[in-house]
């Protein structure tokens, strides 16, 4: 007897860690078998179904409020999927569940890059405090204190950065920064190639940062 076969081929690579940071960050699982992706970017929920190979309609979403502002959704049922998605960690209300998620070390740093593609953001200033002293940081933010201090410890781990976590007042989200010489290093390695899908927008903008000071992406 064959067994079932999902929407989502469960098979590691870098496209596949990649779409596991974009869940893990901008994702939804409920009612046991339905996956969604809602961002405001399209691109991003195109380069979701690029990597899972699927090929599925991006809807639009309406999250109410004065401006009523629609968003791109993308949503799916695959009961195979979702449970996998639940063995690695990632979970139906995962801003509270959410820790470790089981990622292979060789393609850890594509889920990062998903993870930032999701979540994450970059900024860059010139510090008025001295002169000529342009300052940028990659920010990575959940409302998961065990999922934010789990991220730290890896890269930490892997490549030696600290970083370090903030927590907004007011807010129930903690932020995990990263400044100027270890964001570069981390740059570095979530762009360790050209090619690598990503969201276009946030790499052009830190590439274009990075140029001021004469570094390349």
């Amino acid at each position: 007897m064959a067994k079932p076969q999902g929407k989502v081929k469960i098979e590691w690579s870098p496209e596949f860690a990649y779409a596991m940071g974009l869940l893990a960050t901008d994702g939804c699982l409920f009612g046991g078998r339905c996956i969604d992706l809602t961002s405001k970017d399209k691109e991003q929920l195109l380069n979701f179904l690029t990597a899972l190979k699927i090929n599925v309609k991006i809807g639009l979403k309406s999250r109410g409020g004065k401006n009523d502002k629609k968003y791109f959704r993308v949503q799916f049922g695959d009961i195979l999927f979702y449970k996998f998605l639940i063995s690695i960690g990632i979970t139906p209300s995962k801003s509270k569940t959410m820790e470790e998620i089981k990622i292979p070390n060789i393609y850890f740093f594509d889920f990062v890059r998903g993870c930032f593609d999701g979540d994450g953001c970059f900024y860059s200033y010139w510090d008025p405090r001295w002169k000529s002293s342009f300052m940028y940081y990659v920010v990575f933010a959940s409302a998961s204190k065990k999922y934010i201090r789990w991220m730290q410890g890896r890269l930490k781990i892997i490549l030696g950065i600290k970083g370090h976590i903030t927590s907004a007042k007011g807010k129930s989200c903690e932020q995990l920064k990263y400044a100027k010489k270890e964001s570069l290093q981390l740059l570095h390695a979530i762009y360790y190639k050209k090619g690598v899908i990503c969201l276009s927008r946030k790499r052009l903008k830190i590439k274009l940062a990075l140029g001021i000071l004469g570094e390349r992406l």
